[in-house]
């Protein structure tokens, strides 16, 4: 076991979570659960973070943020989804404006499913992710590490929902309020005539 898994970083992100998940990773720090005695520290700079710990469902505009903390990120480094939204965009799914878990805009390497997550979840998963460390750790030492393919760029105009794109719906809407607008006119009422 080598210095990086005795002793690796967390970066945590909260993609737009009901922070039921951000709660639990908290909870996962503190004395009762303990996440230090793995030799796990809470960091806010991607730079020196080793694993990169998502929360909440992504949107479109924090595609670019994601990819810019990962990249940010040195080799070897794992990213843990943590809580049903970060895995797989959970209830807010079917939202216009919600393009799923944390694998639409990053690869990611484990998944920790939960509404919200339990800390001993957190625990495992990220310990899980120690062993996918060390397998980096030493493919980058022998040079064989193959940087993750990043997912291609989604849009939320182009998202299906109920067989449609939300580009299309938007614009059926747009043109059904244009046409009502142009219905005509009521007629106008006749002036009243004055009583003699």
């Amino acid at each position: 076991m080598s210095a990086v898994t005795k002793s690796p970083w967390v970066l945590h992100y909260d993609a737009s979570s009901c922070n039921g998940c951000d709660i639990e990773v908290l909870a996962a720090l503190t004395p009762l659960y303990d996440l230090e005695r793995f030799g796990i520290i809470n960091t806010g700079n991607p730079k020196h973070a080793e694993v990169f710990l998502i929360t909440g469902s992504v949107n479109e505009p924090q595609i670019t943020v994601l990819r810019q903390l990962y990249e940010q990120m040195l080799e070897p480094k794992v990213v843990v989804a943590c809580g049903v939204c970060a895995c797989t965009g959970g209830v807010f799914r079917e939202c216009y404006n919600t393009l799923g878990g944390a694998d639409v805009a990053i690869p990611v390497d484990v998944y920790a499913p939960g509404c919200a997550i339990r800390p001993e979840a957190i625990i495992d998963a990220v310990v899980q992710g120690l062993g996918i460390l060390e397998e980096k750790r030493v493919l980058l030492a022998a040079g064989k590490l193959e940087p993750a393919e990043m997912p291609p760029l989604p849009s939320a105009a182009n998202k299906t929902l109920q067989g449609r794109s939300v580009a299309l719906s938007w614009k059926d809407a747009i043109a059904q309020a244009q046409e009502s607008s142009k219905e005509e006119p009521s007629e106008k009422e006749a002036p009243a005539q004055e009583e003699k």
